[in-house]
């Protein structure tokens, strides 16, 4: 996606070889029209051959982009919950996800009246690096008896194990950019065939 990457080139932050900030336009300040784009993006990658009836997403960062792929699909969307709200109730899912950036595990929550064996779920997230959030989200599509349409990935961190990981494990991937390295604070993209 070449408004991503050229996003990323302009206002993304190599903060070392591991660590792409891109909190101006993805995760802090939203770029609404590229959140547009990313939607139509993804909807255009899983049309044809994938139903969904579900968008997935993890709080909070993969929500506006899961919201405008929910609106390109006609679908709702279902993030989730990192924090347990008082509002829920002990009919969850439960799965554990370890967050590399913040450097603690979290229990993530989804209202089991929102997934069922019915649902063909897209999940969508902003980055994937060791693929921890993205497994975390796929074992709660699996307690639910639910398909899985695949995995959306707005950035994907290449040089890290997580897409190869639901690759070998057979999960469709779909990442919009996939970078291949943040040497000496640049951006090198891994170049599509």
């Amino acid at each position: 996606m070449e408004s991503l990457k050229e996003k990323i080139l302009i206002d993304g932050i190599a903060l070392s070889e591991d660590v792409l900030k891109v909190d101006s336009f993805l995760n802090h300040q939203l770029d609404p029209e590229l959140m547009v784009d990313i939607g139509k993006e993804f909807a255009k990658r899983v049309e044809g051959g994938k139903k969904v009836t579900k968008i997935l997403t993890i709080e909070a960062s993969g929500i506006a982009a899961a919201l405008t792929t929910g609106l390109e699909l006609g679908v709702p969307v279902l993030f989730a919950r990192k924090k347990k709200s008082i509002t829920m109730t002990d009919d969850n899912y439960v799965s554990q996800v370890y967050s590399f950036t913040k450097k603690e595990e979290s229990d993530i929550t989804v209202a089991k009246r929102f997934l069922n064996e019915d649902d063909h779920v897209l999940i969508v997230d902003d980055f994937l690096a060791r693929g921890a959030a993205a497994f975390g989200l796929i074992s709660i599509v699996e307690q639910a008896g639910a398909s899985l349409a695949g995995v959306g990935i707005i950035i994907e961190k290449a040089f890290q194990d997580g897409g190869t990981k639901l690759r070998e494990a057979g999960h469709p991937v779909y990442s919009l950019v996939r970078i291949q390295s943040l040497e000496k604070g640049k951006v090198y993209f891994v170049e599509e065939e």
